[in-house]
């Protein structure tokens, strides 16, 4: 509430202060106390968009308009973290990785030629390594030391190329190993438009904000014919690559990093967190099949949001309160496998097929790993190529 201050300033002391007569102030009303409320220094962006065909649901470019004019969703290149992440899996995917690929979670060091500034030594956001695990397990934990060596065993110049297909500029994300952690620039429109992409099955549609422009009299003017999913986008992933990028990002939603988004009550939805560096920028990127949104948050300026003020933390439950109330009566989206992926039983610690496997796992028909009641079988090419790179 904005009240005029002419009233409430009645001694001399007070007026001396921040406030001064004939101001407007923010206040609310607490337990039928008012009190001055402070304006938020930290900013906030959210945009929300149909993977269909792209339009625009929603877009918030920041707190109040006019206080500053800057659209954080369209102009604010920042640094996405851990939500930069699935695009570096689905590059390892079309690599012949598998959600079951067993890599290490391991202590790194990286020399200042290696990084592109200086001596790196990366960890983990909780500081604790778990040793050797599958892939789908440390998107779910989001561990940092595995999508570097993921990164390091596709090969750098291979993941800069790949993630254009997302619509990202390839020159704000350098060729060095920390890109794999999200060090690069991006917008939360281009985000929107990556994640997307995921959402749809593997098309890249443009953003649009109008639909048609109709007269006073209704008569429409000028009408828009977006290129849609269904008709006439490019296909830029395997339909196969967005299922099971899916399917790992709901175990974020389901197990992980985004557990809280289960408080929604749904159980189609996947996305993940993001937290750059000291907390500097917090993200959430989540979706279902017919809606793709993205919050972040930070200062303009960079600096910290605070000890422990993750994606999860901050931005997630910015997210959930735009995506609760929009997907309300929504019939729970269903994900079908496409064409050439088949779900089978693995062993959790080894990746391998096994008919008594603990766990169920989607795979690329020709990326079936061998079977470990049968010991005829040969070890994939993909993890005898890579053994020594991901361990």
């Amino acid at each position: 509430m904005d009240l005029n201050c002419t009233e409430i300033l009645t001694d001399k002391k007070r007026s001396k202060k921040y406030i001064t007569a004939g101001a407007l102030i923010r206040i609310q009303k607490t337990k039928n106390i008012w009190h001055i409320a402070q304006l938020p220094e930290i900013e906030a962006a959210l945009v929300s968009l149909d993977p269909n065909d792209g339009a625009i649901r929603a877009l918030i470019g920041g707190f109040d308009f006019h206080k500053n004019q800057f659209n954080h969703v369209t102009q604010a290149w920042r640094q996405p973290g851990s939500s930069f992440k699935p695009f570096i899996y689905s590059a390892a995917l079309e690599k012949g990785f598998t959600p079951a690929t067993i890599i290490n979670d391991a202590p790194l060091s990286f020399s200042a030629a290696q990084t592109g500034s200086q001596l790196w030594e990366p960890k983990n956001f909780d500081g604790k390594f778990e040793g050797p695990m599958r892939m789908r397990t440390a998107l779910v934990k989001s561990k940092n030391l595995v999508s570097i060596r993921i990164l390091q065993a596709i090969g750098i110049q291979y993941a800069q190329d790949y993630i254009t297909r997302f619509g990202f500029d390839a020159n704000r994300h350098p060729p060095y190993l920390p890109m794999a952690l999200g060090s690069g620039s991006v917008t939360p429109m281009q985000m929107a438009v990556g994640y997307a992409i995921f959402a749809n099955g593997g098309f890249r549609v443009a953003p649009y904000f109008i639909k048609r422009i109709e007269d006073e009299k209704g008569t429409t003017i000028e009408q828009f014919q977006p290129v849609t999913a269904l008709n006439g986008a490019k296909r830029v992933i395997d339909p196969r690559n967005a299922f099971i990028m899916t399917s790992m990002m709901q175990d974020v939603v389901n197990y992980g990093t985004a557990i809280k988004a289960k408080q929604l009550g749904r159980s189609d939805l996947a996305g993940k967190t993001g937290t750059t560096s000291n907390f500097v920028d917090a993200w959430f990127c989540g979706f279902q099949k017919d809606l793709v949104s993205v919050a972040w948050t930070g200062y303009d300026e960079p600096r910290s949001l605070g000890n422990n003020e993750t994606g999860g933390r901050v931005a997630l439950p910015i997210w959930m309160d735009y995506v609760g109330p929009v997907l309300k009566g929504i019939p729970m989206a269903e994900y079908t496998p496409p064409n050439g992926v088949i779900a089978t039983k693995i062993n959790s610690a080894t990746g391998f097929r096994e008919s008594t496997g603990d766990v169920m796992e989607y795979f690329f028909k020709e990326q079936l790993p061998p079977i470990t009641d049968n010991p005829v079988n040969e070890e994939p090419k993909i993890t005898r190529d890579l053994k020594d790179q991901l361990f």
